[in-house]
C-alpha cells in the first residue's frame, strides 16, 4: 500500500463507495498522515451523501404517496419574484420522471447561484416537462402582486406539453382542473416543487442579467430587481425605468 502515492490514494478514493470496501480497510493500517487526511475528508463525504439521500427521500413523501395513489404526472408548481421593484413574477411547473434523484436539491433560495445553474440544467434536461409562466411588471401594476401571481403559475400549468394528474404548490390554491395540494414551504419539503424554485429561479435571474444591458444604470444583475441600497439610490437618481413596477413603494410615492 505504502508503495501507492497521495496522488493516487486520492484517486483511487473517488471510486470507493462503500465502508467496507478492502482499500478502505487498508488505508486504516495506513500511517501516512496523508492518507489519514485523505481517508478521514472520504468519510465526511460519505457521510454528507448518506444525509443528502436521507433529505432527498424525505423530501419524496409528497411524490411517493401520490405515485401509490396511482398519480403518474405530479407536477410542482413555484414562483420567484413577488418582493422584487422591477422585472417580472415568473412561475415554473415541472413534471419529473419516474426514478428522478437530485442529490442536494432543495428551495432555489438555499443553493448558490453556481448549484442552481448546475440543477437547472439537470432538471430542465431530465424533466417529462416544464412549463414557464411569466407576468411583466406593467401587469403586475394592473392586477396586483397576488393576481400576477396566480396568473404566471396558471400559464406555467397551461405551457407544459403533457396534461397533469396532481399538482404539488407552493403556499397557493389556484382554480384548475385537477387536484392539488399548497404546501406551504413546499420547495423545501417536495422534490417537485423545490425543482421548479430553481427553474423559475434561474430563468428570472436570466431575464434580469439580459435587462441589466439595456438599463445598465439600475444594475439589475447584481440584485435582480430586489431593493436593495444601490437600486434605491439608481431609482432616486434616474427615476424608474420601464420594467419598474409602478405600484410598488418608494416608486409610488416618487
Amino acid at each position: 500500500m505504502k508503495s501507492n502515492t497521495i496522488k493516487d490514494i486520492k484517486e483511487a478514493l473517488k471510486t470507493v463507495v462503500t465502508l467496507d470496501d478492502p482499500f478502505i480497510q487498508q488505508l486504516e493500517l495506513d500511517e501516512r498522515k496523508g492518507v489519514q487526511k485523505l481517508l478521514q475528508n472520504w468519510y465526511k463525504e460519505q457521510e454528507n451523501i448518506k444525509v443528502q439521500h436521507e433529505k432527498f427521500n424525505e423530501m419524496m413523501k409528497y411524490e411517493n404517496k401520490l405515485a401509490g395513489q396511482g398519480f403518474e404526472y405530479i407536477v410542482g408548481i413555484d414562483e420567484v419574484g413577488r418582493g422584487p421593484l422591477a422585472g417580472p413574477v415568473v412561475a415554473a411547473a415541472v413534471i419529473l420522471p419516474k426514478g428522478f434523484k437530485l442529490l442536494g436539491i432543495n428551495d432555489s433560495k438555499q443553493l448558490s447561484e453556481k448549484k442552481r445553474e448546475e440543477y437547472y440544467h439537470y432538471i430542465v434536461e431530465n424533466a417529462i416537462s416544464v412549463g414557464i409562466g411569466l407576468i411583466t411588471a406593467e401587469e403586475i401594476d394592473q392586477l396586483n402582486i397576488y393576481e400576477a401571481t396566480k396568473k404566471a403559475m396558471l400559464e406555467a400549468i397551461t405551457n407544459l406539453s403533457i396534461r397533469p394528474d396532481y399538482c404539488l404548490i407552493d403556499a397557493m390554491k389556484l382554480n384548475i382542473p385537477y387536484p392539488q395540494q399548497s404546501i406551504i414551504k413546499g420547495d423545501a419539503l417536495s422534490v417537485s416543487i423545490a425543482a421548479a424554485s430553481i427553474v423559475a429561479k434561474v430563468t428570472r435571474d436570466n431575464l434580469m442579467k439580459k435587462y441589466s444591458i439595456t438599463y445598465p444604470e439600475y444594475k439589475f444583475e447584481q440584485h435582480m430587481g430586489y431593493g436593495t441600497k444601490e437600486h434605491l439610490l439608481a431609482i432616486k437618481k434616474y427615476g424608474p425605468c420601464p420594467i419598474h413596477r409602478k405600484t410598488f413603494a418608494p416608486i409610488k410615492n416618487s
